[in-house]
C-alpha cells in the first residue's frame, strides 16, 4: 500500500486514522472495529464490505 494514499485515507464510517494490515490486506479502524479489505492494491472503502473485528482482534490493537 502506498504510503501517500494510506495517509490520505480516513474510515468512512468515522473519519478516524487506518492501520494496513500487509498480511491480511486489509485497512484496520480500531474506533468502529472493522477491517476494510484491500483488493488488488485498491482499498475498498464501504461499509457493507468491511469485517468486524474479533474480540481478539481488538486487544491486540497496535
Amino acid at each position: 500500500m502506498d504510503k501517500k494514499l494510506l495517509a490520505m485515507l480516513a474510515c468512512p464510517v468515522c473519519k478516524g486514522d487506518l492501520i494496513f494490515d500487509q498480511e491480511r490486506q486489509e485497512l484496520i479502524c480500531y474506533n468502529d472495529a472493522m477491517a476494510f479489505p484491500v483488493r488488488e492494491g485498491i482499498p475498498v472503502m464501504l461499509a457493507v464490505e468491511a469485517r468486524t473485528l474479533s474480540t481478539d482482534e481488538r486487544l491486540a490493537k497496535r
